[in-house]
């Protein structure tokens, strides 16, 4: 790093390691995401789906809203800093989980609403005593879209990160 860009980075406040609990858009790495990004909103004005939303500090986070996001990589592409690229968005880190005490199909309510809006089919539910149904996620399948999360009315669904594979993790 030059000495030029370590006191850009002291004097905007980057020079802090990255949140790792914060959904940046896809195509972002953890790395450098915050020193490359300059929260011009480019990426949200071309996100077509509008999953882009933006933090308390003006950076870009993901944002699961009405529509799942599609990996299309319009926001990486409108990227004009490198924040964002093509490349990462196979390494999408994010999956759903679920918090099984919160479901309301496990208080006994009918709900399947992130099973039916399931694009993955990575969501199901198992029958148990009782008439409830218990939520099961493959991970494996889940591809971190987050349209269950946007759609659960009661917030029992997240998004996590996951450990991406040491093969596969971003430098």
């Amino acid at each position: 790093m030059s000495q030029l860009t370590s006191r850009r980075a002291f004097l905007s406040a980057r020079m802090f390691r990255e949140d790792s609990s914060i959904a940046r858009p896809p195509g972002s790495t953890m790395v450098d995401f915050l020193e490359h990004c300059t929260k011009c909103g480019d990426c949200a004005t071309a996100c077509p789906e509008a999953v882009i939303a933006f933090d308390q500090d003006g950076f870009p986070v993901f944002q699961p809203g009405d529509n799942p996001c599609t990996f299309c990589g319009d926001c990486a592409k409108a990227c004009p800093t490198g924040a964002l690229q093509i490349e990462n968005l196979a390494r999408w880190p994010w999956r759903a989980e679920l918090r099984e005490d919160s479901c309301l199909s496990m208080n006994g309510v009918s709900c399947r609403v992130c099973q039916d809006n399931c694009e993955q089919n990575a969501i199901r539910f198992r029958l148990q005593l009782g008439g409830r149904a218990a939520p099961s996620l493959d991970v494996d399948t889940c591809n971190g879209c987050g349209s269950c999360v946007a759609l659960c009315p009661v917030d029992a669904i997240a998004l996590e990160r996951q450990p991406i594979p040491q093969t596969e993790a971003i430098q």
